[in-house]
């Protein structure tokens, strides 16, 4: 499948649950007010109900290969629905997590499963963020902060601390192995700065330096 290229800027945000990446995503589109907000899995009326599926129940609820399947159904879909009609429209989307996290998440640590997550996205996806923000952030910090928010959506935070230590370690590699997309962030520090590091970033990618 070839990937078509679009007007818009495509930005995602990616790291380990309570990294603070849904902070990020909400300042930067504060500071880009036209930007499309969206988030995964979800970002379409059929991604959310899959999002359902995927993080609520026991943490055994499903496979390592079927969470594949039901990421890239959702994506999907939310590709198709939301994603590329904005950037088609020349909007800046802002997704709070991408493909990034199914590679780490299902690819790397939960089976070597990465050969089928990149052929699965190469087939059905076909699409890359321009710009992926990873928040890097301590474990056991970020598992504490992750697991206060109470949310109900906490079947991969409730797999533990040495599983959060395995994504942390999958994101870092990702972000060496993609230098040109992806950009790592020190999560360890107020959300402020954290922010001005990014929208600096951003300005540097919109304005072609």
């Amino acid at each position: 499948m070839q990937a078509r290229r679009s007007a818009g800027l495509f930005i995602s945000f990616e790291g380990i649950d309570g990294s603070g990446k849904s902070t990020q995503v909400k300042l930067l589109a504060d500071r880009m007010p036209d930007a499309l907000v969206t988030r995964e899995p979800g970002g379409s009326p059929g991604a959310e109900e899959i999002r359902n599926l995927l993080l609520t129940g026991d943490p055994d609820r499903w496979s390592a290969e079927t969470e594949i399947l039901l990421f890239t159904a959702a994506r999907r879909d939310h590709l198709e629905k939301t994603i590329r009609p904005a950037l088609d429209a020349g909007r800046t989307v802002i997704c709070d997590r991408f493909a990034d996290s199914t590679r780490v998440y299902q690819g790397a640590t939960r089976g070597a499963l990465r050969g089928t997550v990149d052929a699965l996205h190469d087939l059905m996806i076909a699409r890359e963020p321009d710009l992926t923000f990873i928040i890097d952030m301590d474990p056991q910090a970020a598992l504490t902060r992750g697991l206060a928010r109470g949310s109900g959506e906490d079947r991969f935070e409730d797999m533990g601390l040495a599983f959060q230590e395995t994504l942390r370690h999958g994101f870092l590699a990702l972000a060496k192995a993609c230098p040109n997309r992806c950009v790592l962030i020190d999560g360890n520090r107020e959300a402020s700065a954290i922010a001005a590091e990014i929208a600096a970033h951003v300005t540097d990618r919109t304005q072609g330096g």
